[in-house]
This record gives C-alpha cells, sequence and structure tokens, in this order.
C-alpha cells in the first residue's frame, strides 16, 4: 500500500495526475463526454481498489472540496461577460432558486414514497441532488452554438444555485427542529451573501486600480484573494459565502482591473486546477465496493429527478418569462450534476446523520450515470429542438485581451466552417466607429486587409476596439457569422 505521508511519492503522483488529467481534456471534447468523468476515474483507479492508496477522510474530503468550490466560484464569476449574461439574469436567478425549491420537493416526495425514506432524509436527497455543476455543463455546451439567453442562463443558475442548495442541506442535516423561521434565515443569509460579494467586488476592484505593485503576476493573485475573502467574510456573519464568492468575482471580473488579462487566464488555470483536484479526490474517496449496493436506489432517484423534478422546476421557474417549449425541453436536460452534489452529500456522514453513507454513494453512481445519460445526448437533443443551425454548427470564436493603458482591447476571431462570414467583403463587415479589421490570417500567411479583401473559411481576423465599441463590435461580428452581410435587415442583432 502507498504510504500517502511520503512528500515524494504524493508529490510524484500528483504531478503525473494533473499533467493526465490535463491531456484528459482533449480526449473529452473528442469524446463529447465533461472531463470531470475521466478525473473520477481517475481516482477511483488510484484509490483502494486499483493502485492501493487507501483513503477515507471525509472530513477533509469535504474541507477540501469547499475550498475548491470557492475557487471554481471564483473562476466562474471572474470569466462571466455581464453583457452576455444580463439579459438572462431573471431566468437565472429563478432558475436557481425557485427551481431548487420545486426539485427539493419533488424528488423529496417521491423517494418518501419510492424508497421508504422519513421526510427528513428524503427532503435531504432531493437538496444534495437539486445542484447544477457548471464545469459538467459548460465543458459540454462549450461548441454547441445555443443562443446566449439559454447559455447565460445555465451559467447564472450553475454560479449561483450552490448557496441555497448548501444551506438547505445544513439546514436539513442538522439534528435541530426545522421552525417557521428558516426561511427567513435563508433569505438573509443569500442577500447578506449577495451584499458583502458586491462591497467587496467594488472596493476590491477601485483598490487594485489605484495600487502600484512591484510585479504583473501579484494582481492575479490579489484578485482571487479578494473573491476568497468575500467568501471567509460571509461565513464569518453567518451569510452565504459561496454567494458573496460568486458576485464578488462576477463584480471584480466586469470591473476596469490592470492586467485584466493575465488576471482571467490566472483564473481560469486555478479553476481547472481546483476542478482536477476536486474531483480526483472525491474518486479517490469513492468506495466501488459498496457502490453496487446503491445502484437501484440511485437510479430510482436518477429517473425521478431527471423526469420529473426538473423538468417541472424548470416549467415553473420559467413560466413568467414566457420560454418556449423547445428551451424549456433543453433546460431541463442541461441540468447536469457534477462534483458539487457529492460534496454536499459529505455534510450529512460528517453530522453523522442516519443513512448519510448511502447518500454519498448514490450521489456519485448517480453523477457519473446522468452524466453519460445526459452529457452524451445534449448535442443532439440540441439540433433536434432546433436550437443550433445547421449552418452554423458552433459559434465564431472569439478571445479578447485589454491593451489596458490605452483603454483598447483585441478580438481575435477564427471563422469557423458553415460560418455566414464566409464569402462577406471587408466593407460589408460594417463594425462600428471605434472598430476596425487590423489584420487576416490566411493559410499561415498575415496581411492587412482591404476594402476589398473577401473573407474566406479559416480566415482569422485581429480586431483593435476600443473598450467603448467592444460588445458592440463583438455582436455585429456575432450578427454577419449567423445571417451574413444582410443580417441586420434580417432582424439578427447578434445578442
Amino acid at each position: 500500500m502507498v504510504q500517502v505521508g511520503d512528500v515524494t511519492v504524493v508529490l510524484g503522483i500528483g504531478a503525473a495526475v494533473l499533467l493526465v488529467s490535463v491531456i484528459a481534456v482533449r480526449v473529452s471534447i473528442r469524446l463529447g463526454l465533461p472531463s470531470l468523468l475521466l478525473y473520477l476515474g481517475i481516482g477511483v483507479l488510484l484509490g483502494e481498489s486499483v493502485v492501493g492508496i487507501d483513503f477515507d477522510d471525509a472530513g477533509l474530503t469535504q474541507s477540501l472540496g469547499i475550498a475548491a468550490l470557492v475557487l471554481i466560484l471564483t473562476e466562474g464569476g471572474l470569466t462571466t461577460r455581464w453583457q452576455a449574461v444580463k439579459s438572462s439574469l431573471r431566468l437565472g436567478v429563478a432558475l436557481s432558486t425557485v427551481a431548487v425549491a420545486v426539485s427539493v420537493a419533488v424528488t423529496g416526495t417521491a423517494l418518501h414514497f419510492l424508497l421508504g425514506l422519513d421526510w427528513r432524509m428524503a427532503l435531504l436527497w432531493g437538496a444534495v441532488l437539486s445542484s447544477t455543476d457548471a464545469a459538467a455543463v459548460f465543458s459540454v455546451l462549450r461548441s454547441l452554438g445555443v443562443g446566449a439567453r439559454l447559455t447565460g442562463a445555465l451559467e447564472l443558475e450553475s454560479g449561483l444555485n450552490d448557496a441555497p442548495v448548501y444551506i438547505a442541506v445544513v439546514l436539513l442535516a442538522s439534528a435541530d427542529q426545522i421552525t417557521w423561521t428558516a426561511p427567513l434565515l435563508v433569505l438573509y443569509e443569500l442577500g447578506a451573501g449577495a451584499l458583502i460579494g458586491v462591497g467587496l467586488g467594488i472596493l476590491g476592484g477601485a483598490g487594485l486600480r489605484r495600487a502600484a505593485l512591484p510585479a504583473t503576476g501579484l494582481y492575479p493573485l490579489a484578485t482571487v484573494a479578494v473573491c476568497v475573502i468575500a467568501y471567509t467574510a460571509g461565513d464569518l456573519v453567518h451569510a452565504s459565502g459561496f454567494l458573496a464568492t460568486y458576485v464578488a468575482a462576477l463584480v471584480l471580473g466586469n470591473a476596469r482591473l490592470p492586467h485584466r488579462a493575465d488576471t482571467l487566464s490566472f483564473a481560469e488555470g486555478l479553476g481547472w486546477l481546483a476542478q482536477i483536484g476536486l474531483f480526483v479526490l472525491l474518486g479517490l474517496y469513492a468506495s466501488p465496493a459498496r457502490l453496487l449496493d446503491v445502484l437501484v436506489p440511485a437510479l430510482i432517484a436518477g429517473v425521478v429527478l431527471t423526469f420529473v423534478a426538473r423538468p417541472l422546476s424548470v416549467v415553473l421557474a420559467s413560466l413568467p418569462f414566457k420560454v418556449p417549449w423547445r428551451e424549456q425541453a433543453f433546460l431541463s436536460w442541461s441540468g447536469l450534476r457534477g462534483a458539487v452534489p457529492i460534496v454536499f452529500a459529505l455534510i450529512p456522514l460528517i453530522q453523522g446523520v442516519e443513512g448519510a453513507s448511502q447518500l454519498v454513494d448514490a450521489v456519485f453512481v448517480l453523477v457519473v450515470v446522468l452524466t453519460v445519460v445526459q452529457g452524451t445526448t445534449l448535442p443532439f437533443l440540441a439540433r433536434r429542438l432546433g436550437l443550433v443551425r445547421s449552418s452554423e454548427p458552433q459559434e465564431v470564436q472569439v478571445d479578447a485581451s485589454p491593451l489596458d493603458e490605452l483603454s483598447a482591447e483585441l478580438l481575435q476571431v477564427r471563422i469557423q466552417r458553415g460560418s455566414k462570414l464566409h464569402g462577406v467583403y471587408m466593407s460589408e463587415l460594417r463594425l462600428p466607429i471605434g472598430a476596425s479589421v487590423s489584420l487576416v490570417v490566411r493559410g499561415g500567411k498575415s496581411f492587412t486587409p482591404q476594402p476589398t479583401t473577401r473573407l474566406q473559411t479559416d480566415d482569422q481576423l485581429l480586431i483593435v476596439t476600443t473598450e467603448e465599441a467592444r460588445d458592440a463590435a463583438e455582436r455585429r461580428i456575432r450578427a454577419v457569422d449567423r445571417a451574413g452581410r444582410y443580417a441586420r435587415w434580417k432582424g439578427e442583432t447578434g445578442d
């Protein structure tokens, strides 16, 4: 058996696992599966059944899991563009609150009668399973070309629903009696957490803009530190630390931060590291010998959650927003579960709740099964529902890099196969004032475009734009990508 206390062995195994996990990202994209499955698999292989690392410390697993979730939420908030999600804000909030409550109630009620669980444990199952996972959702949605309304709503849901779910799990796992004050407590924790996040995000952004740090690499560290402090501040005043973290990161990510590109790149790498470490750790903690015993209850819970609770919760949450049934169906099927439910399932286990061990094992099985079933069928479902047009197999890829001192940004655009940008003359692109195409790369050679230059598939464009024109330029690029040179006449705005 491998001795975990050997630092040399731990460092070697850790580096090897990280390297394999990075390579696994490419494999997962080709297979159309969220990379978390491969990470969980690596953890299981390292565990007691194969390599022989014996790890069963639930308390340490949960503590490291919470820390990883804070970093994942930090990365999610920092890399979320407000302009891209603000139109989906109300729908995203409804999915992360109303839908959570409906899902907990429906799943808990069904499992009480189907599995014979007492009401508190049945609702605990429902609470643990009601949280979606951003890493799982967006690793599958990455290149589907689904509209901004859907992706924005799913992004906000996965970033916001950790907070109410965590509160619900803690309340249900506690031995204290739940009273009429519980809803007021939930409102306080969410409201205070949001206010703390906004406050620290604004103060942190102002402080970073005025700071004269001696090295560029210190700015990303300071930005992440502000987000972690938001979690700590929220937790200390018994507010939602998760919500405070995500909101603070969202505010900072959309502020005029110095060296913003370096900060976002650092946050993305830190987010990947947290995801890899968390999923491998959870796979290491799992015991394959026990999983077969919970297969039937896990599948029953999965059927209830997928075909009853999630669709009903989406319908009720989206009712005020007149979401078409096709989009509702897609939102229902996109509720992928990842590491978050497993981490939350450890809370009742640590508190000694009877039956909690079965819950942890069942959630692990359910995460794997639903990820395989839903993750592999999402692209097919999106096409069948008509949410992805055949002429546009995926959205135009746009990467941004700010030029801080000049108050400008660079947009790098690659024209995908099937894009309506193909065949458009430069003079027909009609970018807003303040934005212009400065370079075109075609076939490995670069040149400065002229008004008569005609764009082609696989061209790469380098667009220089002021900060004020950045959003309008991206919308125009997306509009022409979808509808061609007459996009404006066809009513395509690129939103």
